[in-house]
């Protein structure tokens, strides 16, 4: 995670006043990397509160290798979000790039993902992008579905 990013951090208690949550994980050893699991950790008051029922979540990811684990590292943040009852969206094979063998590209059915390699040395490529942006585009558009009734 990059702690001088210059955007805010969400911090927990602030979860039940979005619509939606998009959760961008990088993976460490395959998995959640230690500081997104430690977030999650102090959240059992909202989970117990039930008030993220119903409402939208989705996860993007990023790996140092092709092969570093972007689905699993989704899973891990799938779990959490259906333990708060909430609706995941991932990235549907609508979105055709996704299926590109011309080169090297992150996404699944499960998120939008990248590979920036193991010092953060690779930059997501337009097709890691437009990936980010479908899938931000159906969490915005079924939050507000869902919002309006």
């Amino acid at each position: 995670m990059k702690w001088d990013q210059p955007a805010p951090w969400a911090k927990p208690a602030e979860l039940t006043d979005y619509d939606a949550v998009i959760l961008g994980i990088p993976t460490r050893f395959g998995r959640m990397n230690g500081p997104m699991a430690y977030f999650w950790d102090q959240t059992a008051d909202i989970w117990s509160s039930g008030k993220m029922v119903g409402k939208v979540g989705a996860v993007m990811s990023s790996t140092a290798t092709q092969h570093g684990g972007q689905e699993m590292t989704q899973f891990s943040g799938i779990a959490n979000l259906l333990h708060f009852g909430m609706i995941i969206v991932g990235l549907p094979y609508s979105f055709a790039e996704q299926r590109t063998l011309d080169e090297i590209v992150g996404g699944s059915p499960y998120g939008a993902s990248t590979i920036a390699g193991g010092k953060g040395e690779r930059q997501p490529s337009e097709k890691d992008l437009a990936g980010a942006r479908y899938q931000g585009k159906r969490v915005a558009q079924i939050a507000e579905q869902l919002v309006r009734g």
